[in-house]
């Protein structure tokens, strides 16, 4: 969608594990979203989501950030007691959080993303029907559609089905809407697709207005990359600080916030072979130093 995310973009880290980790903070399911019901938690939310603005400025870069909504969706909801109703209208806060710290930010170019996850694990691809998902997902992605989101983005997608699901409920609502896959560390999808074949079963069927990755090293995306066209399909990049597989960090008590040197220099070395990168941020394990040291390298290239 041609002038929606034009230029560079700073986006948020991992949002989830820096709230949990860093901050203390206990999230069920780990979810997000019902911090929104608390006058503390939205407090909190906004300290946190301001961090990048302050990444934006100095970077001279637009503003996109995700809603804390990645599991207010319908089965995650019902586990933490959110009916539809209550989900409408934690979806619909999220998107009106986002705009309140874009004003207080004061950045001329703001974007808010509405923040959408996998119906299951974000790590495990337990198989999906795009017609069951675009059901699935349509409430979610229609609240935060009617609430004013510039674009809906599934994140941490495991295999193509529920993606081409996501996309179907995105055109019912009339919204833009990205796909993000993430990689185990082969590179390949945890349903053992390569990212050029999950990009191209979705353009097969419903074509996204953009493409990225998240939740995966620079490292695990190098070992995926080949010179085929789909890398200039790929628009965001969310990377985790660990270079540790899913099913090592799923257990871990303590944070791996990784190694920062070997995540900036292989960061920059995967930006010089995916030249359409648009939105940068980080994902689990990265807080607001992980962006930020990712942004100054972006921003010192020749």
């Amino acid at each position: 969608m041609v002038g929606l995310l034009d230029g560079q973009w700073v986006t948020e880290g991992g949002l989830e594990t820096d709230l949990i980790f860093n901050h203390g903070v206990e999230l069920p399911e780990f979810a997000a979203f019902p911090l929104l019901d608390d006058p503390d938690g939205i407090a909190l939310l906004k300290r946190y989501y301001a961090d990048f603005a302050t990444i934006a400025h100095a970077s001279g870069a637009g503003l996109l950030l995700e809603t804390p909504t990645w599991r207010a969706n319908p089965d995650w909801g019902r586990a933490l007691g959110y009916d539809k109703a209550a989900l409408d209208r934690v979806n619909r806060a999220g998107v009106a959080l986002i705009r309140d710290v874009l004003a207080a930010a004061d950045i001329p170019d703001g974007r808010v993303s509405g923040c959408v996850g996998p119906r299951g694990d974000g790590y495990i691809a337990s198989g999906a029907d795009a017609d069951e998902a675009a059901e699935h997902h349509e409430p979610q992605i229609r609240s935060l559609a009617d609430a004013g989101a510039d674009l809906v983005h599934a994140m941490t997608m495991t295999e193509p089905a529920e993606a081409v699901g996501v996309v179907r409920a995105a055109r019912s609502a009339g919204v833009a809407v990205s796909v993000s896959f993430t990689v185990e560390t082969n590179g390949l999808l945890p349903d053992g697709s390569t990212i050029a074949d999950a990009l191209q079963a979705v353009d097969a069927a419903a074509p996204a207005d953009f493409y990225g990755l998240n939740c995966a090293h620079p490292t695990h995306v190098l070992a995926a990359l080949d010179d085929g066209p789909w890398r200039e399909k790929l628009t965001f990049f969310r990377p985790n600080a660990s270079t540790l597989s899913h099913a090592d960090l799923d257990v871990m008590e303590e944070l791996d916030a990784g190694d920062l040197s070997l995540l900036v220099s292989s960061t920059r070395e995967l930006l010089a072979r995916l030249p359409a990168i648009a939105v940068l941020g980080g994902c689990c394990g990265t807080d607001r130093r992980h962006v930020a040291a990712l942004w100054q390298s972006a921003t010192s290239r020749p």
